[in-house]
């Protein structure tokens, strides 16, 4: 950019009114040296024709005027004016050089850096295919820990149960003890030998055989409540046995489900640090890579204006001065046009989108429907309690040229993910960019798509009901947060599930 006091050079040819009729070469025509604009115009008035031939003969032309003929202070003039274009002229083509060498320089730059970044890019690869696993890994971890959460639950009914009949038995035998106690005491009271008693004691037969039978009553009594003692301590004995064996495989689940939980931070510990030092690569290249690139534009507009200014072909001027001062006129007006131009470009270019505040909060409770899809537009609940955090067409992030396709429903990690209408599962797995992701066909073209889980509960093919649980809200996927991604396509189209959810007062 020319940073001088005069113009910038405006290339012209001479005009024809500076010179004589027998100064011209090549039958009456102005020779077609290309002089600076400013040139033309400062100097045309005040040179003479004959020091416009001197002039052309020290810058390289012909004429057939006389140096002889020239008074000094024409010569003057004329050595001013040849002195300022020789200065000049080396200027541009000094400071279009070193522009040139910077772009060149910034170009290098750029090539190293794209080459770093697909090499990072390939890294970033690696590090995605191990994030799969990890958060898979997390999934699996989870899965488990809840099933061993169940059988704990298990163990600790069945203890209660256990427990239970342990009481039981034990107020069973108090009150044998007390029964057996009674009998023993009738027993001491009546002596020894109380049969031989019995039968010496009777005169009357019909009494005797009577008092016999009453007394064989009470010897199977006697002997059925012995009986019922001794399996009653039996049983004590096994359900005792069986608490100890509950309590001991209580004990072994425990430290299962500590050992798996232990697992489970360890691998969230890890796929935290990948996730950090990826987002930190990248974030780093990215940003040195913009900055070598806006300085190459820079770069590339200061050499665009140099070789504009160089390469501008001089027009001839046949006309008089006049003419040529309104030349110069029009090429300002066209220069501040451009420069306008420029100006209200900048003011369309996109400014970066205000980021919308948090949603209305949002509820899964309510009624289901089991009819077709298409007769459930807002009725349906949402698949999560929470708030929408990005709504259906919004920017996403600081870029206007993407847009949701879904909402972001913001909950808390572990809540679970319901269906909003029955179908079948047709993806069960974890997606670039969508975390574990489940995707339920509901029929005639409908989708429902939930993602960034944090376990998935079911498996492709599985058959849903309206309001089951599928999945765990999560941050898989490369989220900072836990949220849940939910989407519906209608024929392959994104749909604003708004639209279909019920409202919330």
């Amino acid at each position: 950019m020319w940073r001088g006091g005069l113009p910038p050079l405006d290339y012209a040819v001479v005009p024809k009114h500076c010179f004589g009729a027998a100064s011209l070469p090549n039958g009456g025509k102005p020779p077609r040296h290309r002089l600076p604009h400013w040139f033309v115009v400062f100097f045309c008035p005040v040179i003479t024709q004959s020091e416009m031939g001197i002039f052309f003969a020290a810058h390289g032309g012909h004429t057939r005027l006389s140096l002889s003929l020239v008074p000094p202070a024409s010569m003057l003039r004329v050595l001013i004016a040849l002195a300022l274009t020789c200065l000049l002229q080396p200027a541009f083509a000094d400071e279009r050089a070193q522009t040139q060498q910077q772009l060149d320089a910034t170009r290098q730059d750029i090539a190293e850096l794209k080459k770093m970044l697909g090499k990072l890019q390939e890294e970033k690869s690696g590090v995605q295919k191990e994030l799969k696993g990890t958060e898979t890994e997390m999934g699996k971890l989870e899965k488990q820990v809840e099933a061993l959460q169940k059988e704990l639950k298990k163990s600790e009914d069945e203890l209660q149960r256990l427990d239970a009949e342990k009481k039981k038995l034990q107020s069973a035998r108090t009150e044998q003890q007390r029964l057996i106690a009674i009998q023993a005491r009738a027993a001491y009271q009546n002596g020894r030998q109380e049969y031989l008693k019995l039968l010496l004691n009777q005169q009357n037969p019909e009494k005797f055989a009577r008092t016999l039978t009453y007394y064989d009553y009470l010897s199977q009594a006697r002997l059925e409540q012995l009986k019922n003692f001794n399996e009653t301590l039996r049983q004590l004995s096994n359900v005792e046995k069986d608490i100890a064996m509950q309590q001991a495989q209580l004990l072994v689940q425990q430290s299962s489900l500590d050992t798996q939980r232990g697992e489970l931070d360890k691998v969230r510990q890890e796929r935290q640090k990948v996730l950090a030092r990826l987002n930190d690569d990248v974030k780093a290249r990215d940003q040195k890579l913009a900055a070598r690139e806006q300085d190459q534009a820079d770069l590339s507009k200061v050499l665009k204006t140099i070789e504009e200014t160089l390469a501008r072909q001089a027009r001839e001027a046949e006309e008089a001065r006049q003419k040529a001062l309104i030349a110069q006129q029009e090429a300002e007006k066209k220069r501040l046009r451009e420069a306008q131009a420029q100006a209200d470009a900048g003011d369309d270019a996109p400014r970066k989108p205000v980021r919308s505040t948090p949603g209305a909060l949002v509820s899964s409770s309510g009624e289901t429907f089991g009819g077709a899809f298409s007769s459930t537009r807002g009725k349906l609940p949402w698949p999560v309690d929470g708030r929408l955090l990005a709504r259906f067409g919004e920017s996403r992030g600081d870029d206007a040229r993407t847009k949701w396709d879904g909402v972001m429903i913001s909950a808390s990690a572990g809540s679970a993910v319901h269906a909003v209408h029955g179908g079948r599962v047709v993806f069960a797995d974890w997606l670039r960019g969508a975390g574990l992701l489940v995707i339920l066909d509901h029929g005639n073209g409908f989708l429902s798509l939930y993602g960034h889980n944090q376990t998935l509960l079911k498996s492709a093919g599985d058959v849903v009901k309206a309001g089951e649980s599928i999945s765990t809200v999560g941050n898989s996927g490369g989220q900072d947060t836990p949220a849940l991604y939910f989407a519906i396509r209608q024929q392959g189209h994104p749909s604003d599930p708004a639209q279909w959810c019920r409202t919330q007062g």
